[in-house]
């Protein structure tokens, strides 16, 4: 017996429901979520929703990133920060989710996809601590 993936069901749903009128759709996900009852694979649907959701952002050239602050981002650090990922990522459009983390020194983390680019204030002391203990 073959076993499948979570990303290969989410891609074959993705590939099953593409450019389907509404009518094809509610078929389409009747016979997903028999299949997935019938696998007993009821239990992972959220995983499978989430990596369904990134294969259709990604067709869309559509990324979604989390960036964690102590405060919000300011208009043109944000709007930089967009073109930044624009062009880093070569996405038409760009959806920041910010979380502000009072835990933090200051600076940002920011999340793509499996991509964590880290510029807090903390990352850089320690950063900075493990050059200066390092052996020579």
């Amino acid at each position: 017996m073959t076993t499948l993936s979570n990303n290969d069901i989410a891609h074959a749903i993705y590939l099953v429901s593409k450019d389907k009128t509404n009518s094809e759709l509610h078929d389409v996900n009747d016979k997903v979520i028999k299949f997935l009852a019938r696998r007993r694979l009821l239990s992972k649907t959220k995983d499978i929703l989430e990596r369904l959701n990134k294969i259709i952002n990604h067709d869309n050239g559509k990324i979604v990133v989390k960036v964690l602050s102590a405060r919000k981002l300011k208009e043109s650090p944000r709007k930089e920060l967009v073109h930044f990922l624009k062009e880093r990522y070569k996405a038409k459009k760009i959806v920041l989710v910010e979380v502000l983390d009072e835990k933090s020194l200051g600076g940002i983390r920011i999340e793509v996809n499996d991509e964590i680019i880290d510029l807090t204030a903390k990352n850089k002391i320690k950063k900075l601590q493990e050059h200066l203990t390092r052996k020579i």
